[in-house]
């Protein structure tokens, strides 16, 4: 168990808090790059703050404060502009950098005094990347946007999908070290759910493994019916580094809104049919995700809202005071730990963060399969693949916008479900 004060280390993620200033160096995605394509304005929040995102009618993307510097009226009423966005109230124009470029009246009965060149406010780059916008909030020099390996692959169908989840990121971090819930959340919840009763039980971890890496952390698994010698071991799952799990064809980011709110971003690839190929998507399609049936129920019948609820079921903060850690939780504690000592480290001496590439070019990341996805050679049937296979065939994602659902069937011929690595 951590102490209260160890406990708001890791959870605070407001401005000059040590967790907040630690990721704040880091690239984030936020939205859908066909989300500002549809409305190219919208109000987001990010690490507490209130903020605006837009798309001006040159394509540039900008990320600034929500309140207008005049009278403080809510940018995300504003209308976008040739050369930034134009506050509705009284006209003020700014670009995406936060200067003030234009003040109607101002410039018309005074124009000498150029007030406009006095008015700037907080800016943020984005950039755009596989689908996504991304933000980075942190001092300068900005670092590099990481180019994932699995952004240049083009045999696959992607769609991105969002959910607004309550309650604090770490505990949803946390979930992305946790192999054992894998066969209890999902396996054996997901044969209740949907089996007639007749199901064998699914077989049981025996051991679990971590590593640290360049880019975060990996975590291995054996279960009964598999070995040290299967991918599910010797690669496993990837704990990216700071707020993410990357599964192989699947990136879930954990996004702090501020304290108590989290953007939960998935972005999922699918091989496409041979007789598909050549494929290209012109616009990625996108979904925010429901919580919650019509009834207030929270959604569970499938992983992705099994992991959502998990999470929430813990409180909007989870209470670490009153925890009792176990073997299985030993990926927590090496993440917990690193947290601390990236903290630290920022607060003493600063310099290069932990796991943030430095250098443009493609980031390779370990995912099993590999061989199957990209050198076209057969892949592992056992262990835990097979057990993924069936989990994964039960059920499709509630809540998928009807474009994603459309744009799939028509490459696949059938409803979307949640893939595996490997088909």
């Amino acid at each position: 168990m951590l102490s209260r004060e160890d406990n708001e280390r890791l959870t605070r993620v407001g401005a000059g808090s040590s967790m907040g200033q630690l990721l704040r160096r880091y690239w984030h995605p936020v939205a859908a790059v066909a989300e500002l394509a549809d409305k190219p304005v919208k109000a987001i929040r990010l690490f507490g703050e209130d903020l605006v995102l837009f798309q001006d009618k040159s394509g540039r993307y900008g990320l600034i404060d929500r309140r207008c510097p005049h009278r403080g009226f809510d940018l995300s009423y504003g209308t976008v502009e040739e050369k930034g966005l134009r506050c509705s109230y009284h006209g003020w124009r700014f670009c995406s950098g936060g200067r003030c470029l234009e003040q109607p009246f101002e410039d018309t009965v005074n124009p000498a005094a150029r007030f406009k060149d006095k008015i700037s406010m907080t800016a943020y780059p984005v950039k755009a990347q596989a689908g996504l916008l991304w933000v980075y909030m942190g001092p300068d020099p900005v670092p590099p946007l990481p180019l994932w390996e699995p952004f240049t692959w083009d045999r696959g169908f992607v769609h991105v999908f969002f959910a607004e989840v309550p309650c604090n990121w770490f505990q949803c971090q946390e979930n992305s070290i946790d192999p054992v819930h894998f066969e209890w959340l999902h396996m054996n919840w997901l044969n209740q759910q949907h089996g007639d009763g007749t199901e064998e039980p699914p077989p049981k971890h025996l051991k679990v493994g971590f590593r640290e890496f360049d880019y975060g952390f990996q975590y291995g698994r054996v279960m009964e019916g598999s070995s040290e010698e299967d991918e599910a071991w010797t690669i496993g799952r990837v704990c990216l580094w700071p707020n993410a799990l990357y599964t192989g064809l699947n990136f879930s980011w954990r996004v702090p809104i501020d304290e108590e709110r989290t953007l939960a971003v998935d972005w999922a690839y699918t091989p496409v049919p041979a007789d598909k190929l050549p494929f290209s998507q012109e616009r990625i399609p996108y979904s925010y995700l429901p919580l919650q049936a019509t009834d207030g129920r929270w959604l569970v019948g499938d992983i992705v809202h099994q992991d959502l609820v998990a999470l929430v079921a813990q409180g909007t903060i989870a209470d670490r005071t009153a925890e009792h850690l176990g073997a299985s939780d030993e990926g927590i504690i090496l993440m917990r730990r690193k947290f601390f000592a990236e903290m630290k480290r920022l607060e003493e001496s600063g310099g290069e963060p932990f796991a943030l590439p430095m250098k443009e070019g493609v980031c390779r990341l370990p995912f099993m399969g590999r061989n199957y996805l990209l050198e076209n050679r057969p892949a592992r049937k056992e262990g835990f693949d097979a057990v993924q296979r069936q989990v994964f065939q039960k059920h499709v994602i509630s809540g998928l916008s009807e474009e994603t659902l459309q744009a799939w069937t028509e490459v696949f011929g059938e409803p979307p479900s949640f893939h595996c690595d490997i088909d």
